[in-house]
């Protein structure tokens, strides 16, 4: 995996790993597309919950998408991560073909209807207008012009992914650092003592 997506979560990593592996070969896709899809919409936490949608677990299930997989927020928020994953497989597995990158896997979970759709293509639905999904989600309106495009949405998908991942990276290296430069300062100042000590 390019990230260690693992060091996040809690549990049985290589079960977890397993089971990813075979969900990616049924679906037809890499999964490190799944796992940074996952890491960035809850950090591997499969009890994350957004408190304004109260969407859950690692792909933050909205709690209609869960009725719809026969199931319920409060079931996903109690299940392990490697149970809940049967659930990410099922929300997925209708478009099995249909994801041939990151992108896609991220449109799938937050606007499927996209999938497939033009690079020109204005996110909405019957109940929903175009501005409002826009003022709903200001990020994803590159160019502020009160319309999302799938383009648009996928360039925000690609832009917040590497963000996250710079973000990885900087936490991973300040945990490794931070206690090397203790443990430097601590060398350092033993061998200066030392240093006086002799010199005294």
């Amino acid at each position: 995996m390019d990230i260690e997506y693992l060091s996040y979560l809690k549990g049985n990593k290589t079960e977890f790993d397993a089971k990813m592996d075979t969900i990616a070969e049924k679906l037809g896709i890499d999964k490190n597309w799944l796992y940074a899809v996952m890491w960035c919409e809850s950090r591997m936490n499969p009890k994350a919950r957004n408190s304004t949608t109260a969407a859950t677990g690692l792909i933050q299930f909205m709690p209609k998408t869960a009725i719809a997989l026969k199931t319920s927020i409060s079931e996903l928020y109690r299940m392990s991560a490697i149970n809940q994953l049967d659930y990410v497989y099922a929300y997925l597995a209708p478009y099995k073909g249909r994801m041939h990158c990151v992108e896609d896997v991220y449109c799938v979970i937050f606007f499927p209807r996209a999938l497939n759709q033009p690079s020109g293509y204005i996110l909405h639905t019957e109940k929903t207008s175009a501005r409002t999904i826009a003022k709903q989600n200001p990020g994803f309106d590159m160019n502020k012009d009160g319309q999302i495009t799938k383009a648009e949405f996928y360039q925000w998908i690609d832009i917040y992914i590497k963000k996250k991942r710079n973000q990885y990276v900087i936490e991973k290296v300040s945990k490794i650092s931070i206690p090397l430069l203790i443990a430097a300062g601590a060398a350092g100042y033993f061998f200066a003592k030392l240093k006086k000590k002799k010199n005294g």
